[in-house]
This record gives structure tokens, C-alpha cells and sequence, in this order.
């Protein structure tokens, strides 16, 4: 999915302003709030390349998934002594439980379709711990999306220029998609590359409903992290 751009992720997000450690501290308070007072252990589904992970590891003991394999290796060389595993949302499995599981960055937009979202969300929580806690931060609504907007991102260092544009499309009014089209110089040189991510456009309610069709009490905070709000499962004890 990020094959060719793993290695650009983190200085496009950065320049961008995206404050991982800023949005760390939120979810921390977020679980000092709800949680039990004794969550010590976090999953983080579809991580990225661990800015995260990077700053709760000093609040829990952190574990990282992730589907794509370029990103997980640089999770790999950043944190190297964090567990990472190469799996699906949809269908991962792993040995234990979490008292929280988070999936943020909207990365739920990847499950695509509303049976997918359904199927993600009853997976994470099936790692959940008795009481424990369960943070999905949302892509944006059919509502919010507008196709035909067009989006650019530029990065200006000394020995690295990326141009990263797209123009935002829609599929069958549910399935947005993101054409991402860049340009990358190095002394090496110049390249271009391209790649198509597809999330799907889920309302408020099918949310909450994948939520509550696994047991779980639901609560949203429309702030959230950094403003495109979160979804907060509460497993029963």
C-alpha cells in the first residue's frame, strides 16, 4: 500500500503538522478517564510507522500491527524493541488481550465496506480486555467528502523536495478515493510515483451500531485527537 512512499510518510506527515505526541497525551487522557485505572497494555491496529507507539510506550507496554510490510519495517529500525505483527484488521489473531486497543489515523477507512467495518470492529474487540478500552478514530462521513477537491502537499529540504497531489474521487457515493500522485528529488534524482488508497465513507451510525453489535457500551467525543473526533468502545467487565 505504501511501498514507495514508506520512507517519505513521516517527513509528508510532519510537514503537514500532524503532532503524534500531542495526540498521545489526548488518548492517555482519554483512558485515564473511562478506563479501569489498571490498563498497562496497548495494541495499536494499523500503526504506521510507530509515531505513536513512539511516545505511549511510556505510559503502557505497546505493541504494533500493521498490514503493510514497507511500514512495519520501519517501525522495525525505529523501535526495534517493540513488538510488531504483520496482519489484517479484519481477521487478525493474536494470543492475548489488551486492556486498550486503538486504531487511529482514521486507518478504519481501510476496512472499505460496512460489512468490513463490522468485521474489523468485532476483531479488536475480541482482543479487548474484560473492562477494557477500544479507540477507533473515524475517516470522514459521506457528508464530509467532497470529490473534485483537490489536495497538495510540498516538502522542502535541503536534499529532499516531494510534491504529493491528488484530486479527491468517489465510488458508488460510500468509497472514497485518493489517487496520490508524487514527485520526489533527491541528488540521485528525480521520480514519479503513484498510489491509490480506497477507505470507505461510514455514517455515525453504522459506527456505533459495529460497536454495540459486539457488547460494547460506545461513547463519541467530536473533538477527538485532532479534530475528526473518536469513537470510545467500553468492553463489560
Amino acid at each position: 500500500m505504501f511501498a514507495r512512499s514508506a520512507n517519505y510518510y513521516d517527513v509528508i506527515y510532519e510537514t503537514m503538522g500532524k503532532n503524534y505526541e500531542l495526540e498521545s497525551s489526548r488518548l492517555l487522557s482519554f483512558v485515564k478517564k473511562y478506563g479501569s485505572g489498571s490498563c498497562k497494555t496497548l495494541l495499536d491496529v494499523a500503526c504506521g510507522t510507530g509515531e505513536h507507539l513512539k511516545y505511549l510506550q511510556k505510559d503502557f507496554s505497546v505493541e504494533g500491527l500493521d498490514l503493510d510490510q514497507e511500514i512495519l519495517k520501519i517501525v522495525a529500525q525505529k523501535l526495534p524493541h517493540i513488538p510488531v505483527h504483520h496482519a489484517n484488521m479484519l481477521d487478525f489473531t493474536l494470543a492475548r488481550k489488551y486492556d486498550v486497543v486503538a486504531c487511529l489515523f482514521s486507518s478504519i477507512g481501510y476496512a472499505v465496506t460496512r460489512e468490513n467495518l463490522f468485521l474489523a470492529i468485532r476483531n479488536m474487540q475480541k482482543h479487548t480486555s474484560a473492562g477494557g478500552l477500544l479507540f477507533v478514530e473515524p475517516w470522514l462521513s459521506p457528508e464530509q467528502f467532497f470529490p473534485g477537491t483537490v489536495h497538495a502537499v510540498f516538502v522542502n529540504q535541503p536534499n529532499l523536495k516531494i510534491a504529493r497531489m491528488n484530486v479527491s474521487e468517489v465510488i458508488d457515493s460510500r468509497i472514497s478515493v485518493l489517487n496520490f500522485q508524487y514527485l520526489v528529488a533527491t541528488p540521485d534524482g528525480v521520480q514519479h510515483f503513484s498510489e491509490r488508497h480506497e477507505l470507505g465513507l461510514f455514517t455515525r451510525e453504522e459506527y456505533l451500531s459495529a460497536f454495540r453489535e459486539c457488547g460494547m457500551k460506545v461513547l463519541v467525543d467530536e473533538e477527538g485527537l485532532d479534530g475528526r473526533g473518536l469513537y470510545i468502545g467500553i468492553n463489560p467487565s
